[in-house]
């Protein structure tokens, strides 16, 4: 059967995880190598100026005191110690739409699985006053699965899959949402008259697009959406070429 890596960035005991856990099952031999407490908006930070430790705490249930993406890189080295035939990161309590996928934890597991040539797919779901419902979201994400364990992704390709709360109206393939990005941080004073910061979200002043993800979840669709690791603005690249630079001669009398 195949070997299907689970992990998220919300820990280890985490419903979500659970419950994509369970769904998963049907298709293949399912272990979960998570953080042991919630790592969310940590992106795709690597553990480099400290150890870490895996736990073993249930039958193929790993807790790793590191991100997401440690996770994805010990459970192939050391608790596997292979290559899964598929990684599903989720279920994200609340969803990763637009450019929040850059900070996301739960997107930044599978993008590490795309990196390692595995494929891979991100499960987020609608957080509606701190509610949410997992069903619908495990239920696409096997669904997806199922097909991506038949039919492979692109290499370097995974799939970024948010679901809207309730009943919905199927998949809609997308894009990723554009918005205006205002971060809010709030100042405070603690008992000793000293100051610090809470970072608070994003504003979500979404820019309209028929096929954004944001649009399709609004819609109440499951929103697929295909990421690559490669960040390079391709259609920049003439621009930045006729911006000018200094030869190389000059560059180096420069560094004189």
């Amino acid at each position: 059967m195949p070997r299907i890596l689970v992990t998220n960035d919300d820990g280890v005991h985490s419903e979500g995880i659970r419950v994509l856990a369970d769904a998963l099952r049907p298709l293949g031999d399912v272990t979960i190598v998570a953080p042991i407490q919630e790592a969310s908006a940590i992106g795709h930070a690597l553990t480099l100026r400290r150890p870490l430790r895996i736990d073993e705490i249930g039958p193929r249930i790993y807790a790793i005191d590191g991100t997401p993406t440690d996770c994805v890189n010990l459970a192939i080295t050391h608790v596997l110690k292979a290559k899964p035939d598929l990684i599903v990161s989720g279920i994200n309590k609340g969803w990763n739409l637009g450019d929040d996928v850059t900070y996301s934890g739960t997107v930044s597991g599978a993008l590490e699985g795309a990196l390692l040539e595995i494929p891979s797919i991100a499960v987020s779901t609608q957080r509606v006053r701190d509610e949410c419902e997992f069903g619908p979201s495990a239920k696409a994400a096997a669904a997806v699965a199922r097909s991506v364990l038949d039919r492979g992704l692109p290499k370097f390709t995974l799939l970024n899959i948010n679901t809207p709360m309730g009943p919905n109206k199927g998949f809609r393939v997308t894009v990723q949402a554009k918005r205006n990005h205002v971060t809010t941080v709030d100042e405070r004073v603690d008992p000793r008259h000293r100051p610090y910061y809470w970072i608070e979200e994003g504003q979500n002043e979404w820019e309209p697009h028929d096929r954004s993800d944001y649009q399709a979840v609004r819609d109440g669709y499951v929103s697929i959406t295909p990421l690559q690791p490669d960040l390079t603005a391709h259609d920049a690249l003439k621009a930045v070429e006729e911006l000018g630079f200094p030869s190389a001669e000059i560059a180096e009398a420069a560094r004189g």
